[in-house]
């Protein structure tokens, strides 16, 4: 223990312990702002993947739709319930599942 005092009063030894916990707990990029950093980017290449697949689907339905007339009219008719001008639609709601898709 005595061998040690002396070594901590020196200047250099405490301004590298101070620049290490400065650096460590109070700077602009800390340990804690580091791992937030990476959570962040971690939540959004999972977010880009998702994307990407999202993107693929809607290609997918994009030229399923463009390829034929049918497909686009039958996809009209369910998704937008549109109609042509002399007929009638009827939408018939499921009581348990209020939510029409």
């Amino acid at each position: 223990m005595k061998d040690l005092l002396p070594k901590l009063k020196n200047k250099y030894i405490i301004s590298i312990i101070l620049f290490i916990v400065w650096v460590s707990f109070f700077d602009q990029n800390d340990f804690i702002t580091q791992y937030r950093y990476k959570r962040k980017l971690a939540q959004v290449k999972q977010d880009v993947e998702y994307y990407k697949q999202e993107i693929n689907n809607n290609k997918k339905q994009l030229y399923y739709l463009t390829s034929n007339k049918n497909n686009l009219e039958k996809f009209a008719r369910e998704k937008y319930f549109m109609k042509k001008s002399n007929e009638d639609v009827f939408i018939f709601v499921d009581e348990n599942h209020k939510q029409i898709n």
